[in-house]
């Protein structure tokens, strides 16, 4: 029998692959699809997925009556974050660098995690968070040293648009603790991405038009990656890892998706990926192999 800590941790792991590969998939969806409209309907494939999932295994569909309230601010706070905001980010940023910013994620999340869920963070995690910021700090110094000072006020939107992300999913990672739904996850997940996606579709019925017949193979193959694996192995694993870790230890394990990110932008789209890169990996995984250590 594995450990739960242990499986909290190999969900945490496939959890940051899925999302950072995301990143280069977005930005290549982007050349295709409207920013809003991808998301939809990806997450429309995801709940297809999930709600024939949960059928199959007679799980319950709904939540608890008194729940509704709690699975709405969730959904909010999980999904539409990244289904709204995210996207937006990429008019203005490279994948890299939206993906680095998005996670400053726990900080705010380890920060959060002492007042409301009582989780004091020990010298390890907080050496950890370091080290894993460390990381980050170099990829972005990396990307910030080449760029102009006009073209780096031009790419304050974006900024402020992946910021507001990763600050909505720190507070969805400590709600999800403090006030968790007792459901399934897999009718979970689904509920959230429904939930979720309802202000991205009114966004997109009024200011988006698809031209299905433009959209190449490799279009629909992204498509098909960003429903699967961005969005229905992601949650589903991010969300049993939140049951089994302490909110902080599972933010700094998130660590790893910028860095994903980065290596695989570079891979994909011929992004800078050069020994910068590689020492921010090092720094990166060194955190987050402290911060798991009890």
């Amino acid at each position: 029998m594995i450990p739960a800590r242990l499986q909290g941790y190999a969900l945490v792991l496939v959890s940051s692959g899925a999302w950072g590969f995301n990143w280069p998939v977005m930005k290549l969806l982007m050349l295709e699809w409207p920013p809003f409209t991808f998301r939809i309907l990806s997450a429309l494939v995801a709940i297809s997925l999930l709600l024939l999932l949960a059928l199959a295994q007679r799980q319950r569909l709904l939540p608890l009556p008194g729940q509704w309230g709690r699975l709405a601010m969730a959904a909010v706070l999980n999904v539409t974050s990244w289904l709204a905001l995210a996207p937006l980010s990429l008019f203005w940023l490279d994948a890299s660098e939206a993906a680095i910013i998005a996670y400053t994620m726990p900080v705010w999340a380890t920060v959060m995690a002492w007042p409301f869920l009582g989780e004091r963070p020990n010298w390890r995690r907080l050496a950890g968070l370091g080290l894993g910021l460390s990381g980050v700090t170099l990829l972005m110094a990396g990307q910030l040293a080449s760029i102009p000072a006009a073209a780096l006020v031009a790419k304050l939107p974006g900024v402020a648009a992946i910021l507001g992300t990763a600050l909505m999913f720190a507070g969805g990672i400590i709600f999800t603790k403090r006030f968790p739904v007792q459901m399934p996850p897999v009718p979970l997940v689904g509920w959230q991405l429904a939930i979720g996606i309802l202000p991205v579709a009114v966004i997109a019925l009024i200011f988006e038009r698809v031209e299905f017949g433009r959209v190449t193979v490799l279009g629909w193959g992204c498509l098909a990656y960003a429903a699967l694996m961005g969005q229905v192995l992601a949650y589903l694993a991010w969300f049993r890892a939140l049951r089994l870790l302490p909110a902080g230890t599972a933010a700094i394990g998130s660590l790893l998706v910028p860095v994903i990110g980065v290596f695989s932008s570079g891979l994909a789209l011929g992004e800078p990926l050069g020994l910068r890169q590689l020492a921010a990996l090092a720094l990166t995984l060194g955190g987050v192999a402290l911060a798991a250590r009890r």
